[in-house]
């Protein structure tokens, strides 16, 4: 059976603990406040990976899109001023 002075001498060495992570604790509390708002005000290098790489792909389409439209044109003969036929041809 353990000695209950033992407990007792343990007690403060327990409390000086939880009250030494508590001091740390409220000391960092700014840090992660501001760290908090950084993070909210930055956007997430992920997502804006997405989103660029979602907006590249629609604009590869686009171009796709264009220029079958292009050849289209071309081979019924009813090309645009714009269409450039001899550089479409070869694609």
């Amino acid at each position: 059976m353990r000695s209950p002075f033992l407990i007792l001498a343990a007690l403060p060495l327990l409390a000086a603990c939880s009250v030494a992570k508590t001091a740390v604790d409220v000391a960092l509390v700014p840090v992660h406040v501001a760290t908090a708002g950084v993070n909210a005000a930055l956007p997430n290098q992920k997502k804006a990976d997405e989103k660029r790489g979602r907006e590249l792909r629609k604009a590869d389409e686009e171009r796709g899109k264009q220029i079958r439209m292009a050849q289209e044109r071309c081979r019924k003969g009813k090309p645009v001023p714009t269409d450039d036929c001899a550089a479409v041809a070869q694609r």
